[in-house]
């Protein structure tokens, strides 16, 4: 079986759907966490946030080191940090140690993703690349879609725990089991890593969300949180000096010159922005204010995930009707409706109440996935897809996690760092509304960009 292109699916499917599950099952864990390890609210974001932030800003170096070493052993390697921080983080006694390991498992999920995408594009060649792509992108929506209500059976089963734990020890065994039989593989001619660009991101992106998260408990004037954001702002230009300069960057700052791709990425990274929050902190309200359990509210939360499942696939089958682009606005437009729909939620919100909205919101990230991937790679020349790629999945990791901490910035200043009604309803009826608001100026700005792409290609064309 050694090398068989089987064994790489199953593996990569497997260890694939420990990373999203990590992440949207930690949400459902931070009020046990909170309570257990008397934490402050701004602490306990660094479960999420610390995974966040590192999974995001690795992602691009890792796959420049993936083609330096081999993808296979960057995988390898991948899997075993993210196994231990796992690990770590069940047995962490102190809420400092368990920001730590969360984030140290973030490095690896990067590593993992990366090589395990280029693992299958090795593997698979014509229409079953296709077909192995598409589980690859089904086994990612199934990790958001069930991570919620897996990580709530977990929590009323074994603690909170085990919401660290069981995707350690499935990613562990893929390592141990799997791992030696698969092939190694590298790029012909080898890349380079693009070490200034990716510490001057991080650190940009590290002290953003430092800011964001902090600055309810030090408050917004305090010299270390005006020194974060200003900071943040030096590091960006910094990156974006050093983009430029480079013959081989990370991020290749030339796309942004296309109006079609630059509208892409703001969709993708605006329905991230709705999405990923949400499914951080409502099971915190629906637990803490509308009193369900664990295993309930993480049930809720399959009606906004669900959609991501059966949906692509009607995305896909309407671009043969009407342009790709418009389903994308109209996405982002739908995901607008139903972040307002949802500011109906309250302490006697139940599960029925909510399924219009989150429903809603569902539909309108199901529809966009993969599509909007499609979308971006076919904006850039072919010989950049990789790169189109990898810039429109910064964009939406950047982006998520930014909104993770934004959203978690509003909460603690409006319950005063203890998630706890009435300002928890209001905090997130604010934040909701913001969402819609946000959400329709992105699919108005996506459709005239698009529009935009479309004259100047009309006048490119040759006369005569």
């Amino acid at each position: 079986m050694r090398n068989h292109p089987a064994v790489v699916l199953v593996a990569v499917l497997l260890s694939t759907l420990s990373l999203p599950v990590s992440l949207t099952g930690a949400s459902v864990a931070l009020p046990d966490i909170g309570r257990d390890l008397d934490a402050s609210l701004s602490a306990v974001q660094w479960v999420v946030n610390g995974y966040n932030a590192t999974f995001a800003s690795f992602m691009l170096a890792a796959g420049a080191l993936a083609d330096l070493f081999g993808r296979r052993r960057v995988y390898a390697i991948g899997l075993a940090v993210f196994t231990v921080g796992g690990l770590l983080a069940s047995v962490a006694g102190d809420i400092l140690l368990l920001d730590l390991a969360r984030a140290l498992a973030g490095v690896g999920a990067a590593a993992a993703a990366t090589s395990a995408s280029a693992l299958l594009a090795g593997t698979f060649h014509g229409r079953a690349r296709a077909r192995a792509f598409a589980a690859f992108g089904t086994t990612i929506g199934a990790g958001l879609a069930f991570g919620p209500s897996i990580a709530g059976l977990l929590i009323e089963a074994f603690g909170w725990r085990s919401v660290f734990a069981a995707p350690a020890l499935a990613a562990g065994a893929v390592l141990v089991a799997l791992v030696p039989l698969l092939p190694e593989s590298r790029q012909p001619h080898r890349g380079r890593v693009d070490w200034p660009g990716t510490v001057t991101f991080t650190a940009a992106l590290l002290l953003l969300i430092f800011g964001f998260v902090q600055g309810p408990e030090y408050g917004w004037a305090a010299p270390v949180i005006v020194a974060a954001f200003a900071g943040a702002v030096a590091l960006l230009v910094a990156f974006v000096r050093v983009e430029r300069r480079r013959a081989d960057p990370m991020f290749d700052l030339s796309l942004l010159a296309s109006p079609r791709f630059v509208g892409i990425c703001l969709a993708a990274a605006t329905i991230v922005a709705v999405l990923v929050p949400l499914l951080v902190y409502l099971p915190s309200y629906l637990t803490t204010v509308v009193g369900l359990s664990p295993g309930a509210a993480g049930a809720t939360l399959i009606l906004l995930t669900a959609p991501t499942l059966v949906l692509p696939l009607l995305g896909g089958a309407l671009t043969r009707l009407v342009p790709a682009t418009s389903v994308t606005v109209v996405s982002v437009l739908v995901v607008a409706a139903g972040a307002a729909w949802a500011t109906v939620l309250g302490p006697d919100a139940d599960t029925a109440r909510l399924a219009g909205p989150l429903l809603t919101i569902g539909v309108g990230v199901g529809l966009s996935i993969g599509l909007l991937d499609a979308i971006a790679i076919g904006s850039v020349p072919p010989d950049r897809a990789a790169t189109g790629a990898g810039m429109i999945n910064t964009a939406r990791l950047a982006s998520e996690t930014v909104a993770i901490a934004v959203v978690g910035a509003v909460l603690a200043s409006t319950t005063a760092g203890r998630l706890a009604d009435p300002g928890f309803t209001g905090g997130l009826r604010t934040v909701l509304w913001t969402m819609a608001a946000a959400a329709l100026v992105a699919a108005v700005a996506t459709a005239l960009l698009v529009r935009r792409a479309r004259i100047r290609a009309r006048e490119d064309v040759p006369v005569g």
